[in-house]
């Protein structure tokens, strides 16, 4: 079994008096890192909030039936809790009054748990976000060399836990991922008819990735007008399956002010969705494929290690550009990334000369690993 880096960060918090709430995806591994967390615990009561049975342990709340429920467990773990209504004031009631509980719950959707959370258990509570499978998580399991042969097929495949512990089902274990899990949210609790239109849109931000996106071209190409498309892509990122990124600027007149980028949180999804699982050596898109996956294991690490900054890309309207930007403790990272290790690449001479306060470093082949581990 592959380790998550989380586990040891959330058993840190436990019985400090705080709800812990663990977001991601579904299928991403949420039910198994509790699962392991819990080996080692007694007294733990499971709530699988996708039970209708289970979800109705929480209607008419109260201090004395939640008592009644969970008063003799240590732990109680709330799965999926997403699905029970008001759920944030309901977390808050057990918290407040079941003290001696250690609350933990699970959402694969932000839209429905974190916003119906953060008001009602501010400052009680611990959040994580858990990620498919890290590219550092998978050099711990597997050491460092056994990682970097693994290169083209986390390119292609991606990192979800069913992909890689099931090799030679990559292509199945996705398109039921896409097909049936991911975006499941979205469509129960936003009452969207047209799910057709949600893979349309899908499939022309996996074309576009690494490219800036325009809502009004979106829209065209999915047949939605762009309030809708801007919708939508806010319900995608709150249920993990994709994320933005906006443009740097600061002083330049010609820097690009108001852009955003969109990438996949996983590269497997991405091709699935657009049926693409070509050798690297069949496909024109290899550029896109690295940018998205040095992006997406970033954030990972930068999460999983509490590294904290703002995260951009750069472009002037000339059309000088810089692929990933960090801003940290008032000092910029800037970062070029080159599938082609042979390709000359240097700084952009309008950003060299806007700012001082940089430093810059192109991320190819040889070096990739020490940017995301």
């Amino acid at each position: 079994m592959i380790e998550r880096i989380l586990l040891k960060s959330i058993r840190k918090q436990l019985y400090k008096g705080k709800a812990i709430i663990l977001l991601g995806p579904r299928q991403v591994g949420k039910t198994t890192l509790l699962k392991e967390l819990s080996k080692h615990e007694k007294d733990v009561l499971w709530i699988n909030a996708d039970n209708i049975e289970d979800r109705e342990l929480f209607n008419h709340p109260s201090a004395t039936r939640f008592k009644a429920i969970m008063g003799t467990y240590k732990i109680v773990i709330v799965d999926e809790a997403q699905r029970i209504e008001n759920i944030g004031v309901k977390l808050k009631l057990i918290t407040d009054e079941l003290k001696h509980i250690q609350l933990i719950a699970t959402g694969s959707s932000s839209f429905e748990l974190s916003n119906t959370i953060n008001e009602p258990l501010t400052g009680r509570k611990f959040e994580y976000q858990l990620f498919p499978i890290s590219f550092e998580e998978l050099v711990n399991h597997h050491k460092l060399l056994d990682e970097l042969k693994m290169l083209h097929h986390r390119l292609i495949y991606g990192s979800y836990p069913d992909v890689i512990n099931n090799a030679g089902n990559e292509k199945e274990i996705l398109q039921q991922l896409t097909n049936s899990y991911l975006y499941k949210d979205i469509l129960v609790w936003n009452r969207i008819k047209k799910s057709d239109k949600i893979i349309k849109l899908l499939q022309a931000l996996s074309f576009q990735v690494g490219n800036q996106v325009s809502y009004h071209e979106l829209g065209q190409t999915v047949g939605l007008n762009s309030e809708t498309i801007a919708s939508y892509i806010n319900l995608l990122e709150q249920s993990f399956v994709i994320f933005k990124m906006g443009s740097f600027s600061r002083n330049l007149r010609n820097e690009l002010k108001k852009s955003h980028k969109i990438y996949f949180y996983d590269n497997g999804v991405r091709n699935s969705l657009i049926a693409n699982y070509n050798p690297l050596s069949l496909r024109n898109d290899i550029g896109a494929l690295w940018e998205n996956y040095l992006i997406s294991e970033r954030i990972k690490y930068c999460e999983y290690n509490k590294i904290y900054s703002n995260k951009y890309f750069w472009r002037t309207h000339a059309g000088q550009e810089i692929d990933y930007i960090e801003e940290r403790d008032g000092k910029l990272f800037a970062y070029e990334f080159k599938w082609n290790k042979n390709k000359k690449t240097k700084i952009p001479s309008a950003f060299n000369k806007a700012y001082n306060n940089y430093t810059f470093e192109v991320i190819t082949v040889d070096n990739y690993e020490t940017f995301i581990n």
